[in-house]
């Protein structure tokens, strides 16, 4: 258990500094190329790669990791972040729409390598039967891992004025080289290998549970990401006049608060968990629910007389809190469905439909927010978070002997 412990503490403390990273070279896309005249479907584009390659990344990820290693996924995805930090500090005459994609699709398959690789770690560290662990080790994990992209957010914006955009990326860059080091002489080099090399056409679940969930994870991640990543920040610089360090810090804020209420989940969850030592899917049908009503009445302020900026920030305050919860059931549920030795084939699976969500949702985020507004950005999400919702009505329960690993 001593050995256990410590090396779960390594993976998330590797997990943290890459989401740092992570959070601010987002927002330091978004924001210098707004300043150099992009506009928000474009910059929207800039992550078209990002998501694309994610999808992908999952996808092959996760039979990668089972046939080499998690502890070799987990570090090759650090690198290739390295890699695409300093891609991006050329002269601007370089960075050409292609340029910026072909750098952010590095990025992507980077964040995809790391998470699969942390996500599925846990599962193998956690203990063959002990839920309550379970769940207490991937909400801290995710929790955490969330609250610190919220700070990237903000490291990332502050970075940009301090350092401006090559200097913050170059010591994002430097950074993450000393904990890549650190993390590859302390782990444990067999760490998620599986005891026989399995084949490329394993990587997709025949499993309806995993298929589900993954179809509910796509619709939720996608209702997130149609106003976040791009209309979100536009809206707050063009309409409500927001510094970019202020857009920075409600974001990064927003993003914190997310991580903290999911790192506290199977507190909060306790009244709908049930029976046993852990939610099941009755919880992730009832937390959807609640969710698709919030984006409704965002919507619905913005077009009343209501001061815009209290709608926008009061009520995404609220939608971050029943997300986080969501979200906090849906990496448990798919680390409890997942069998024995396949953890990370179907972890893999899993986010890959996780990061078909977010590239729906990017691409809906710039192109909604020119032709509809933030409003309809929020109309489109709930309509996104009733089809989650709908397909969480259709999970089986868990079955406990799937534990077993």
């Amino acid at each position: 258990m001593p050995n256990t412990l410590r090396n779960y503490i390594i993976i998330t403390g590797g997990y943290w500094a890459f989401t740092l990273t992570d959070g601010a070279i987002r927002m330091l896309v978004v924001l210098y190329f707004y300043s150099l005249g992009y506009s928000p479907f474009a910059i929207a584009m800039l992550f078209l790669f990002y998501e694309f390659f994610g999808i992908v990344t999952n996808l092959v990820g996760g039979w990668l990791g089972a046939r080499m290693g998690l502890n070799r996924t987990m570090h090759t995805g650090m690198l290739l972040q390295i890699v695409a930090l300093l891609m991006l500090t050329v002269p601007d005459v370089w960075l050409s729409v292609a340029y910026v994609m072909a750098a952010q699709a590095l990025s992507g398959i980077a964040k995809d390598l790391n998470k699969m690789s942390a996500k599925a770690s846990v599962k193998t560290l956690s203990g063959a039967d002990d839920h309550s662990r379970l769940f207490r080790w991937v909400a801290a994990l995710t929790g955490s891992k969330n609250a610190l992209k919220g700070v990237g957010f903000f490291l990332g914006a502050l970075l940009l004025e301090w350092l401006e955009f090559r200097g913050a990326l170059a010591a994002l860059a430097m950074m993450l080289m000393l904990v890549l080091f650190f993390t590859w002489v302390s782990l444990p080099r067999s760490l998620g290998k599986m005891s026989y090399k399995p084949k490329f056409r394993q990587i997709f679940s025949d499993d309806p549970a995993i298929n589900r969930l993954s179809a509910a994870r796509f619709f939720l991640f996608g209702a997130r990401d149609v106003w976040f990543v791009v209309a979100l920040p536009v809206f707050l610089v063009t309409e409500l006049g927001w510094a970019f360090h202020s857009v920075g810090a409600y974001i990064a804020l927003w993003v914190i608060g997310y991580g903290v209420v999911q790192g506290f989940a199977p507190r909060l969850l306790r009244r709908w968990q049930d029976a046993g030592t852990a939610p099941g899917p009755k919880s992730a049908q009832m937390a959807a629910l609640i969710l698709m009503g919030i984006p409704v009445l965002i919507a619905l302020g913005l077009g009343s007389d209501l001061p815009a900026s209290g709608v926008v920030v009061i009520g995404l305050i609220v939608f971050g809190v029943v997300f986080a919860l969501n979200s906090a059931l849906h990496s448990y549920l798919i680390l409890a469905y997942s069998q024995g030795e396949r953890v990370a084939l179907d972890v893999g699976f899993y986010y890959m439909a996780n990061a078909g969500g977010r590239l729906a949702g990017t691409l809906l985020s710039g192109w909604s927010y020119q032709a509809l507004g933030l409003a309809g950005g929020l109309w489109i999400s709930a309509a996104m978070v009733a089809a989650s919702a709908l397909i969480a009505f259709s999970l089986p329960g868990i079955q406990r002997d799937k534990m077993a690993c």
